[in-house]
């Protein structure tokens, strides 16, 4: 299916082309029909040559319908525009072409209607000279008359070729669908539609109401074009029946998302269409400088507060959506909005903000849906410099240089394929590191090793956790991954790779632990012992840090290389052999030779048996061996 919106003044023919191009009025309501004039979205599709199914989205041209056109224009990419042959250029058409200047939208055909009336050449003129000052510039024209038939042949060639010109919609994308209806149905429940830009809806499906915890639903039913399907792929006009708690909080200008994979975000950071505001730089767009309804406006407010123009207060149009957003310029070309609730936003979003008092519009390209709050002075400088290198493209690299560290669950709901994480960056799980970021951690991380050590002899190194916190990591999982150069991690703590500077005190207990030693390297003092040579707790876990101790168990320690010199003696042995022919051998007690044949076994020097026998591993199998 493709998707194809109309637009233009009220009573200029929208209706009844459409109804002439498809045999189905899309003036669904008594009133419509009565006064003769679209009130909400009509929708009707009809089959082209060569490419299939075609739905036409026809939005009202009454001024006091601009939020519902801008709802039906929102999330279509390709437009009908159409102007009477027998009146002049009106404001709704200039409001209209305005809109959809402000969004980007380039794929278009100007249907100039009611030929039969009136000479089309004045108003053809006039059409093209306003659409070549937008977007639409390029848009193909034809003359056609809804009730005659003239000119629909003609019509229907250029929107073949219009939408043979569509960009194909990633059928895998994130499923992101704006509402623009919501109404119940006996006998069925809650029934949602609009237009699906790109994504699969399938029956059965579990679809997210708003932010995470919001609310779910699951979709009972699939309709498109009218008829039930399994599922629907964008771009699409669908209708879901949908069941669930969520259903309690839904509404006309919702949204439906995939779960897990958008951020709902109410601060964003936009760069403002150049010259879509009233005063905006560059040039003037179509319709009376994009100031909705043109000549009857009211004059500027705020004039001489921002230079954009933009107002304090405005709304902020997505999709089918309307919200009210605070204004903060941050320059003549980039703004921070702030959102009256969240929405799911992505980097390259385009959107509208309007003056609902003076009817003004700007087109807006969401730039960092995630942005750091503006804390220091000049930070609102500084942030418009950084926004002014970006051209609203996701890419890994530029995010995540911007963002220094970031999660990448987080970069890949703001729309950033992070499939190379671990090219781009210093990967820990969730998180990433840029490498600036990293090797600036890593020159912190080193002159906080180096003064601790210094400061702290008899602690030798700092604990990860501690470290983590220090360098304002999020997880403790990013040292390791920063340890580099002669830093190390041993027993959870980050230690420089000089010998550790001892206090004298410490350094003496150690040379008369090595005299008591020398002939009876595994005759370990006893508690008594260690008291007397004033080596406590804390000052034996220093000296094993700094590996001037080995420490088979508490209160059991050895000189280093120890464990080594047990292995050779033991090899002297019968293999396997027992506690009591190792204790014997190594000419030391059951204290000591228990913890000590344990430690052998932990390390994978030894292996013990069913029988409480013990052998000596190869020396290819044991670790450190």
């Amino acid at each position: 299916m493709h998707v194809i919106a109309t637009a233009g003044h009220v009573d200029h023919g929208k209706s009844t082309l459409v109804r002439a191009l498809t045999g189905t009025d899309p003036d669904r309501l008594e009133e419509e029909r009565r006064r003769g004039l679209s009130i909400q979205l009509g929708y009707c599709w009809t089959g082209l040559p060569e490419v299939g199914q075609v739905a036409f989205v026809d939005v009202p041209g009454h001024e006091r319908f601009v939020a519902t056109m801008l709802s039906g224009i929102g999330s279509v990419p390709a437009v009908l525009f159409v102007v009477a042959a027998d009146d002049p250029w009106m404001p709704q058409a200039a409001e209209h072409l305005a809109a959809l200047d402000a969004l980007g939208v380039s794929r278009g055909v100007l249907a100039v209607t009611r030929s039969d009336l009136a000479d089309p050449a004045p108003a053809l003129a006039r059409a093209r000279a306003e659409l070549a000052r937008t977007s639409l510039r390029d848009a193909p024209a034809v003359a056609v008359s809804g009730h005659t038939g003239t000119g629909l042949e003609e019509l229907r060639g250029h929107l073949v070729e219009l939408v043979r010109s569509l960009p194909a919609p990633d059928p895998a994308a994130d499923v992101r669908l704006w509402l623009d209806r919501s109404f119940h149905v006996n006998g069925a429940g809650t029934v949602v539609t609009g237009t699906l830009p790109a994504g699969r809806i399938s029956v059965g499906d579990t679809l997210e109401v708003g932010a995470p915890g919001t609310g779910a639903v699951r979709v009972r039913g699939v309709q498109a074009l009218g008829e039930p399907v399994e599922s629907a792929v964008g771009v699409a006009r669908v209708a879901l029946n949908l069941t669930g708690p969520g259903v309690e909080s839904l509404d006309r200008d919702g949204v439906l998302v995939a779960p897990d994979a958008w951020r709902f975000t109410d601060v964003v950071d936009v760069r403002l269409a150049a010259g879509a505001g009233p005063s905006g730089p560059g040039r003037r767009t179509a319709g009376n400088s994009a100031r909705l309804n043109g000549e009857n406006s009211a004059p500027q407010r705020g004039k001489g507060r921002v230079s954009t123009g933009v107002p304090g207060e405005g709304l902020l149009h997505i999709g089918a959506t309307a919200v009210g957003v605070r204004c903060r310029p941050l320059d003549r070309g980039h703004a921070r909005l702030t959102l009256e609730r969240p929405l799911p936003l992505r980097i390259g979003d385009r959107a509208l903000l309007r003056d609902p008092g003076n009817r003004a519009v700007w087109g807006l390209t969401v730039l960092d849906p995630a942005p750091a709050p503006l804390r220091r002075r000049g930070a609102a400088t500084a942030l418009a410099c950084d926004l002014a290198g970006l051209d609203g493209t996701p890419t890994l690299d530029r995010e995540l240089a911007r963002r220094g560290q970031v999660q990448l669950s987080t970069l890949s709901r703001l729309g950033v394929d992070v499939r190379d994480a671990d090219r781009a960056g210093v990967v820990a799980g969730d998180w990433l590191l840029s490498p600036a970021h990293a090797e600036e951690l890593r020159g912190r991380l080193t002159e906080l090793v180096t003064v601790h050590d210094r400061e702290h002899p008899m602690e030798h190194g700092i604990p990860v956790a501690a470290v983590a916190q220090s360098l304002g990591l999020p997880t403790r999982d990013l040292v390791a991954p920063l340890v580099s150069g002669q830093l190390r991690v041993v027993d959870g703590r980050v230690t420089g790779g000089r010998a550790a500077v001892l206090p004298d005190g410490l350094e003496r207990a150690l040379a008369a632990l090595e005299d008591d030693l020398a002939g009876a390297p595994f005759a370990a003092p006893p508690a008594a012992g260690l008291r007397a040579l004033r080596l406590d707790t804390r000052a034996v876990a220093a000296a094993a840090r700094a590996g001037r101790l080995l420490r088979v168990a508490d209160g059991i320690v050895l000189l280093p290389g120890a464990d080594e010199l047990a292995v050779t003696w033991l090899e002297e042995l019968p293999q396997p052999f027992t506690t009591s022919q190792a204790r014997v051998r190594l000419g030391t007690s059951r204290r000591v030779v228990l913890p000590l044949l344990d430690h052998l076994d932990r390390s994978g020097r030894t292996r013990r048996l069913p029988d409480d026998r013990r052998t000596l591993l190869p020396r290819t199998e044991g670790v450190g061996r």
